[in-house]
């Protein structure tokens, strides 16, 4: 009997055996179990970085825009703040100055800019209201308004095409003289000779954003703005006195919201447009 049952379990076997044999494919051990498909590790994705953002340079030195045309952007430390000032240095030989004047239409600086085909725009003096310039402005030989006193300063461009920035007090206006083009406005920060035109007594010491139009001891003429906000009158002036502008007579332009300067060559990335409209401009453009 035990010799019968040990002949059956060995014949179990080899059939067993058998069947792996003609089936490789079939493991020898079967698992009940569901086969769990193989999964592909999950990636995080990349985070995507903020930009970085372009660092200004403390001062850009004066960069060329085209022939008569410089431009330059630079820090000024005011006490806790830092004003970034940018100016344009005008060649009279090389462009041509206008007074453009809207009584009662005013537009921001960059429409004006737009409108005109300028190559370079800069808010001009004080208004009304109305939108009607105080003091006296000439746009293109015709003359609106009368003259500050001798307190203020004056843009003048004649007809004959000489451009000058005066104090009314040294050189007054004289009401026979062929003008073209000019702006009224005040005060005179520096006087001429370099000299600092707004003592520290005239001044109440509030900030605000400021527009200045100079003419330098090499009779260029020169655009300014500050659009932060940060200069009183009597710090302008003393920063213009002790610049590297070599500024000969500088004249404080209409400031705060009306502050604009805006050059249409995209490329020199100077385009600062005004908080307001104004009803004037000074523009400058190729010859």
């Amino acid at each position: 009997m035990i010799a019968r049952m040990k002949w059956k379990i060995v014949l179990w076997i080899f059939t067993i055996g058998m069947i792996l044999a003609c089936n490789p494919a079939i493991p020898f051990f079967m698992s009940t179990a569901t086969p769990t498909a193989t999964s592909t590790p999950t990636v995080p994705p990349t985070p995507t970085l903020p930009p970085t953002a372009t660092l200004e340079p403390p001062d850009t030195g004066w960069q060329f825009v085209t022939t008569g045309v410089e431009v330059r952007s630079l820090n000024v430390e005011l006490e806790e703040r830092t004003e970034r000032v940018t100016l344009a240095r005008l060649n009279p030989a090389s462009v041509f100055f206008r007074v453009l004047y809207s009584p009662g239409t005013p537009q921001l600086v960059q429409a004006w800019a737009a409108q005109s085909g300028a190559l370079l725009v800069l808010n001009a003096g004080y208004f009304t209201e109305e939108y009607l310039a105080t003091g006296l402005l000439v746009s293109n030989g015709e003359q609106y308004g009368s003259s500050y006193d001798d307190f203020a300063g004056m843009f003048t461009v004649t007809k004959t095409g000489v451009v000058s920035v005066r104090w009314l007090r040294s050189w007054p206006y004289d009401p026979t003289e062929p003008l073209q083009e000019a702006v009224q406005c005040f005060p005179v920060v520096v006087k001429p000779g370099n000299v600092m035109g707004f003592p520290a007594d005239a001044d109440d010491g509030r900030p605000a954003r400021r527009t200045v139009v100079a003419q330098d001891r090499n009779e260029h003429i020169l655009f300014l703005i500050a659009p932060r906000g940060y200069f009183s009158l009597h710090a302008l002036a003393v920063w213009l006195t002790e610049s590297d502008l070599d500024v000969d007579v500088a004249l404080n332009l209409d400031g705060g919201p009306s502050s604009g300067f805006w050059v249409t060559d995209s490329a020199a990335s100077v385009q600062i447009n005004s908080l307001s409209p104004v009803p004037a401009v000074l523009a400058v453009f190729p010859h």
